[in-house]
Parts: structure tokens; C-alpha cells; sequence
């Protein structure tokens, strides 16, 4: 058995590094859907459908459980497939299985929380807010999964997404750091406009950012801390095997990557992020 990681593109690979950390032991399935990539402008029913192609290849692979490494996959169709798909394909494989997603331990350690808490509604006025910036994709945006879930949680907190429809994809197609750095800024700048000031914390919303981390952190007002998926993901799953010892992820430390786009090596954005040459599998 193993864990799997899906995601539309490279981005994932910034949660799957941090959990190939965190579990060296475990066997690992990487998939990425570049065929597809990005997902942030697709329409929900294509997003849903595509997150549910994947799941069912990464178990088909022998895999037993699925991080969804993608904010737009687990925004728009991680509750659909857990609804209404997961406890009948569960039945036809007769294993347990399951898909988990980078939100829910996100949003914990944006409100300091538990999922399980719901803030007590109080007519209190809040004397100070804690402006909390996501940047992420249109789809992660239109959802308004992180305003909805942290309002539910911390009234002191004002969530404002900034869209970055074409930030992904740069960095999928390796694009060169000026390029990057200026869409970074600009988006920066948009969302501190739109909030009258700078965010006073903020979430990188898609697991493709990770990799530019750097330029975000230079675009922001220095010291403007920044809330790591892959470090809570990481925390997250390790309590979940814990409490499901049903899940077996395997001990031979193994790692593949496949991609459904153009199999090989990656380009030097992805290499200089993972740290070593990377080759993907045609899926």
C-alpha cells in the first residue's frame, strides 16, 4: 500500500516534499495531471470529474489513501467526492480508502483551531481585526472556502482572496523569475489595495506558490508571516494515520512520479525546488 498525492501539476510536489520529510519510510505515488493543468479557471462539474479520474488511477496504483495537494481540487470537489462517490467505490474496491486535503489543516493553523470548533455568535464589536490575505486561484477564490470556514471559527479575523489566474501556469511552463516576480508583485499590490493597507498575515492558496515563497515574501511588508500548507498538511496526516491504523502507507520508502502531460525530466524552476533532477512517468 502506499499514500498518494494528486495534484494538476508540479505544485504538489511542494506538500509531497514536505511529506516524503515527515514519513521517509512510506511508499509514495505522485500524480500529476498536467494534461489538464491548471485547473484554477476550469468550470466546478470539470474539476470534480478530473479530481475523481485521479483519485481512482492513484488507487488503482495500490494506493490507499489521497492527498488532494491542490487547493482547487479539495475546494471544489474533495466534499462532492466524500458525499457521494468515496462510500461506493470504497464497497467495489472492499478496502478502505479515503482522500484528504490541504484546506482543512490550513485553515487550522490559520485560526489556531480545530475544525471541529465553531466560533459563539456574539454582537460584540471586534476592536481589532487580524486582516488575513489568501492568495490563490479564481476557482479557490469564487468557493470562498477560506472566508466562509474562518468566519465560521474567529470573528476577529477578515479574510481577502486575490485571484492570480495566470501565476500557475507561469510556473508550471517554467517561466524566468522577472516574469514571475512581477506577477507576484502585482498581485501584492492589488490585494493591499483592495484592503486599504498591507494583509497583516497570509495564506499561499495554491500549492504551486510555494515554490516562489521567496517572491512573496519580498512583494509583502517584511516580516508578514506566512502560512506553509505543506508544514500543516504534514501535521494533519501524521494525526490521521495515528487515529486510522486501517491506513497502511507502506514501508519501503518508495517514490514514483507520473504525469498525464509529456513524461521526463522537469524544468529548472520544479529541479531547483525538489532539491534534485526529477523525472516524471507517463502516467
Amino acid at each position: 500500500m502506499a499514500i498518494g498525492v494528486f495534484d494538476s501539476g508540479v505544485g504538489g510536489l511542494t506538500v509531497h516534499h514536505r511529506l516524503v520529510e515527515r514519513f521517509p519510510t512510506a511508499d509514495f505515488v505522485y500524480l500529476a495531471d498536467q494534461a489538464n493543468a491548471p485547473y484554477g479557471g476550469r468550470p466546478g462539474e470539470e474539476i470534480v470529474d478530473l479530481t475523481r479520474a485521479g483519485c481512482e488511477r492513484l488507487f488503482d496504483l495500490g494506493c490507499n489513501l489521497v492527498v488532494l495537494a491542490c487547493n482547487t481540487a479539495a475546494a471544489v470537489a474533495l466534499r462532492r467526492l466524500q458525499q457521494t462517490w468515496l462510500p461506493g467505490y470504497r464497497r467495489e474496491l472492499g478496502r478502505p480508502v479515503n482522500v484528504l486535503g490541504i484546506i482543512v489543516p490550513t485553515i487550522e493553523a490559520a485560526t489556531g483551531l480545530p475544525w471541529e470548533h465553531e466560533a459563539e455568535r456574539r454582537g460584540d464589536k471586534v476592536e481589532k481585526l487580524d486582516v488575513l490575505g489568501v492568495f490563490c486561484t479564481p476557482a479557490t477564490c469564487s468557493s470562498r472556502v477560506y472566508e466562509i470556514e474562518i468566519d465560521k471559527r474567529r470573528q476577529d479575523v477578515a479574510v481577502f482572496s486575490e485571484p492570480c489566474p495566470e501565476l500557475a501556469r507561469l510556473i508550471e511552463s517554467g517561466a524566468g523569475a522577472v516574469e514571475l516576480a512581477q506577477c507576484v508583485e502585482a498581485h501584492a499590490k492589488a490585494l493591499a489595495t483592495r484592503i486599504g493597507r498591507a494583509p497583516d498575515r497570509a495564506i499561499l492558496g495554491c500549492t504551486h506558490y510555494e515554490i516562489v515563497a521567496d517572491m512573496f515574501r519580498a512583494a509583502l511588508p517584511p516580516g508578514t508571516p506566512l502560512i506553509h500548507q505543506p508544514d500543516s498538511t504534514a501535521a494533519a496526516l501524521a494525526g490521521y494515520l495515528e487515529r486510522h491504523p486501517e491506513i497502511e502507507p507502506g514501508a519501503g520508502g518508495s517514490r514514483r512520479f507520473l504525469t498525464t502531460g509529456k513524461p521526463g525530466a522537469q524544468h529548472s524552476l520544479v529541479e531547483t525546488f525538489w532539491g534534485a533532477p526529477l523525472t516524471f512517468e507517463a502516467a
